[in-house]
């Protein structure tokens, strides 16, 4: 079992984050987390992350990351970091493409994680017709399509269910390629903005 936590933007600083950890592996009844984020690059970042250095550096955390940082928050936090972080969990999905984050991270050490990456079915994604004509020459469904566009792009994307059949659907996505052009029509869904301004 792979245990992550994330630590949210009240318990930023050096002493909260150390407080909030131990509170969170307590509720977990765990030793250690394998991966501990900062959830947004709000409060005290730089207390935080030198208290999860910490943590990681005596065993307590496998990884630490954060969530939610733009690029010139990232620069801003490797002026002072030892340890880069080792994901930067971000909305990302074919109508967000994230078209400066995501080259940006690609050219870095964080691995990308994608926190929405069906977009929580707004704009119709799973009956969009451009993913299902796509689908249909694979025989795969339109979540399909996007797990695995993701997954040729390098994302890292774990989709929530607690239905069986959508979990099998979700895995069943290695024994096909996009193309190129595939990958190109998908490129043309981009908004250009967040789906979830409310969580702005």
């Amino acid at each position: 079992m792979f245990v992550t936590s994330k630590l949210w933007v009240d318990d930023s600083g050096y002493e909260s984050t150390k407080k909030a950890f131990e509170t969170s592996l307590k509720k977990l009844d765990l030793d250690y987390l394998d991966l501990y984020l900062i959830h947004r690059p709000r409060g005290d970042v730089k207390g935080s992350w030198k208290a999860m250095e910490e943590l990681y550096q005596e065993g307590k955390i496998r990884g630490i990351g954060v969530s939610n940082f733009l690029p010139e928050q990232l620069n801003e936090l490797s002026s002072y970091a030892k340890n880069e972080p080792v994901i930067n969990q971000i909305e990302t999905h074919v109508f967000f493409q994230e078209k400066i984050l995501y080259p940006f991270l690609k050219n870095s050490s964080t691995q990308i994680e994608a926190w929405s990456p069906f977009a929580a079915g707004r704009n119709n994604i799973f009956s969009n017709p451009v993913l299902a004509s796509i689908g249909e020459k694979y025989q795969k469904t339109n979540a399909q399509v996007c797990l695995r566009w993701h997954f040729q792009r390098g994302v890292v994307a774990i989709p929530r269910s607690s239905q069986k059949a959508h979990m099998m659907e979700n895995i069943d996505i290695f024994n096909f390629e996009l193309s190129a052009t595939d990958m190109k029509v998908i490129e043309s869904l981009d908004l250009n903005r967040s789906q979830f301004p409310e969580w702005r």
